[in-house]
């Protein structure tokens, strides 16, 4: 598992690339909430009143590091990450930026 912190707006994330044979689950744990890549279940972690959203690749056919998931686009965002102002077609730094 890869680690490395990402600067946010309001405070700083802790990213994870967890490699799952031919592709990686890819996420950055906000003060406010998730972002991920495709594999994360936002409507779950409604379940537990916690905010996520995951976004799609912003080219290529999936999200592999970090820096991908930051110039993602967001695809879905559950109703916790909505009422912090994320929305679908932002893309995954400003969503962030609006978890931190």
């Amino acid at each position: 598992m890869q680690e490395e912190q990402v600067l946010l707006r309001n405070s700083v994330g802790r990213g994870f690339v967890i490699p799952l044979g031919p592709v990686s689950l890819v996420g950055v744990i906000a003060a406010g909430g998730l972002l991920g890549c495709g594999a994360i279940d936002v409507a779950a972690l409604e379940k537990f009143g916690y905010p996520a959203a995951r976004v799609r690749p912003s080219r290529g056919s999936s999200v592999s590091n970090i820096a991908e998931l930051l110039e993602g686009v967001v695809k879905e965002a559950n109703e916790g990450a909505k009422r912090r102002g994320v929305a679908v077609g932002m893309t995954g730094k400003d969503a962030l930026d609006l978890l931190s």
